[in-house]
């Protein structure tokens, strides 16, 4: 029903994608496989309901539709069983910009906010940019997979720490993060008074086989003491069209975010916005499953190939996302060496590992959200490079 092998060419729509590879790799001669968004069609149910609109001549200022919240409302219980209000939820345009906000509301200037690299690099820039003081809490791994350090974590405290920002499921490991896990988050931050905020943007990718656990739900004291942000625009590949939301269920948390978002005119969002984010919510289940299929059979692929061709590489099979975390410290090549070698002998463009912070060297980030024609072609050329150093 769905064509997911359809190959679509990016070129001329302004797509991150392949804008910026030549300053990225410094060649535009690369298969794009690094920005995290998908090469699949967007859903026609998106798509329709934006035609259906711009049919109207006048796109003026406008209101959420009633059943804005009450569609994501309804989809977080279905979906996570995470019993929610109306009130309890709200419009924030985009997941990073929502981090910054976070980070600007509840902490000042030269408080310590705690992350756990290699994670998705924004994290950093949200601390610094705001001028408060980033605190690194290494994930360790472990049989191919992350686990967090604990007492690394509480050793890294101080009366500074203000907040934990916490990637849920992770990016770049895909790790979809244990109840045993986050309870004994909860139990370090509730006793330290530290905030937690949760990026869940990757909770509705969670692959067959494992559960996406909402932080807060965990325990009311997690409830009590945490924000966190979910979006439709990853799983549904519509990131061009910024749409996020807040759950907030402590009510002076919420009251001084929602302040917050109003002081800087920014709790509300564009029509589009509205719309589309409502249609996701309202009928995208089956095309969500079936690119979730996909995308674990394009996992499968490069596993195997890997194992089968290059076993030099060794991914962290994710259990949730279309991202792979590839270790290639076996290839024996410092980390600007193998983007570059990548990029210029083996034509594929993949994130560095660096700049997901410590843990990241010798390491790339690959998008597998592709046709599968394109990923064998991928694989390909990665392999004769591989034979020709």
């Amino acid at each position: 029903m769905y064509n997911f092998d359809e190959e679509i060419d990016r070129h001329g729509t302004d797509a991150v994608k392949v804008e910026r590879c030549k300053a990225l790799f410094g060649t535009t001669d690369v298969i794009p496989l690094w920005v995290a968004d998908m090469d699949f069609r967007t859903p026609d149910f998106i798509l329709d309901t934006i035609r259906r609109r711009i049919e109207h001549p006048i796109l003026g200022y406008s209101v959420p539709p009633a059943n804005f919240n009450e569609s994501f409302v309804k989809w977080v219980f279905d979906h996570h069983q995470w019993n929610l209000k109306v009130t309890e939820v709200g419009f924030v345009p985009g997941i990073v910009p929502a981090l910054s906000f976070a980070v600007q509301c509840y902490t000042n200037p030269g408080d310590e906010v705690i992350i756990q690299p290699p994670v998705y690099y924004p994290f950093f820039n949200v601390i610094r940019n705001n001028e408060r003081v980033v605190v690194t809490n290494p994930l360790k791994e472990k049989d191919g997979k992350f686990l967090m350090d604990f007492d690394d974590f509480e050793s890294k405290i101080t009366s500074r720490t203000k907040m934990f920002i916490l990637c849920n499921p992770h990016n770049p490991g895909g790790k979809v993060w244990t109840e045993e896990t986050l309870r004994r988050v909860d139990e370090i931050c509730t006793r330290h008074n530290i905030l937690v905020v949760s990026d869940e943007v990757h909770a509705d990718m969670v692959h067959r086989g494992y559960r996406h656990l909402p932080y807060a739900t965990v325990s009311e004291t997690a409830n009590r003491g945490s924000v966190t942000f979910m979006a439709p625009t990853k799983v549904f590949n519509m990131p061009g069209i910024v749409s996020s939301s807040y759950i907030i269920q402590n009510p002076e948390l919420r009251a001084t975010f929602a302040h917050f978002l109003e002081a800087a005119e920014m709790n509300t969002g564009n029509l589009f916005a509205y719309l589309t984010t409502v249609a996701c919510y309202e009928e995208g289940e089956e095309w969500r499953l079936a690119m979730l299929d996909y995308v674990q059979g394009n996992i499968r692929y490069v596993v195997e190939y890997l194992k089968k061709n290059i076993p030099q590489i060794k991914p962290m099979i994710p259990e949730a996302s279309f991202l792979i975390w590839l270790d290639c410290r076996e290839l024996g090549m410092e980390t600007d060496d193998l983007h570059r070698f990548f990029a210029f002998k083996a034509g594929l463009g993949l994130n560095k590992g660096t700049v997901f912070g410590e843990g990241g060297e010798y390491h790339l980030r690959m998008n597998v959200a592709c046709p599968r024609s394109v990923l064998e072609r991928a694989m390909r050329q990665l392999g004769s490079a591989l034979q020709n150093l």
